[in-house]
């Protein structure tokens, strides 16, 4: 294989990953060619082509009556032996629960995938009103939402710095996600050990997250609460923190000892 053939291997690759990406945040109800397409930044043929493929081989399926794509049977078959070594939502379950019922708040566990996170698990607490920023399947950069800021604080600093002069948030996320304004909450983070997302997203809709390691010390996961901004008040925040902290903490011993 020559240069150009394994440079437009490459960019066939990464074509079809962020097909499946994009895909997976449309998930349960799936989505369109033109909406991949659009999302991906891949022209609408191409997208089709690729997605034919996919579907030949099982990676994909396709509604017979709306036309939606929805993500196939051999990615669960994959992803199903691929838990074992990746999926801790049994053990993180447990406590999901109870930073639910302890706070009122929505809970969730977070995972690092490359640049951004995946929200896996979510657990509504008690409080009737509700942040429906985050769910399960959906994907923030890193650095975005408090998930993605805890991950991103506690990577080592050359990482973190690298990540940031390489990667434009604002286009997307607004001017509160330029490079330095990040540098200053990852190391208001690092300072508090959690982090806060002060309505950046949506107006209103505060987060808090603390990470949680891998055995190798890497910040792998995040749990996080979601809720609206009254119920984030400066003494508040103190607590959640410290409950955020405690389980993430007990969460990172107990993978440390699983395998």
């Amino acid at each position: 294989m020559n240069a150009s053939e394994s440079m437009a291997g490459a960019q066939v690759v990464a074509r079809i990953s962020a097909l499946l990406r994009a895909l997976s945040s449309k998930m349960p109800e799936g989505t369109g060619t033109s909406d991949l397409a659009r999302l991906t930044g891949i022209s609408r043929p191409t997208a089709h082509r690729l997605l034919a493929s996919l579907a030949a081989q099982g990676f994909v399926d396709r509604d017979q009556h709306s036309g939606a794509w929805l993500l196939g049977p051999e990615l669960y078959l994959m992803g199903a032996i691929a838990a074992d070594r990746y999926d801790i939502s049994e053990l993180a379950r447990d406590h999901i629960a109870a930073l639910a019922e302890a706070t009122g708040e929505s809970a969730f566990l977070s995972a690092r995938r490359g640049n951004e996170t995946v929200c896996l698990l979510r657990e509504d607490g008690s409080f009737p009103i509700r942040s429906f920023v985050l769910f399960e399947g959906k994907r923030f950069p890193l650095g975005v939402a408090s998930a993605g800021l805890a991950i991103l604080s506690f990577l080592p600093e050359e990482q973190a710095d690298a990540y940031l002069t390489t990667h434009d948030l604002t286009a997307d996320h607004g001017p509160a996600h330029e490079a330095e304004q990040l540098r200053q909450r990852i190391s208001e983070t690092r300072a508090r050990g959690y982090a806060i997302n002060p309505g950046l997203i949506v107006e209103g809709s505060w987060g808090m997250g603390a990470a949680v390691f891998d055995r190798s010390g890497s910040p792998a996961w995040a749990l996080s609460l979601t809720g609206i901004e009254p119920r984030f008040s400066p003494e508040r925040q103190v607590e959640l923190g410290r409950l955020l902290l405690q389980h993430a903490h007990r969460l990172t011993k107990a993978l440390a000892g699983s395998r």
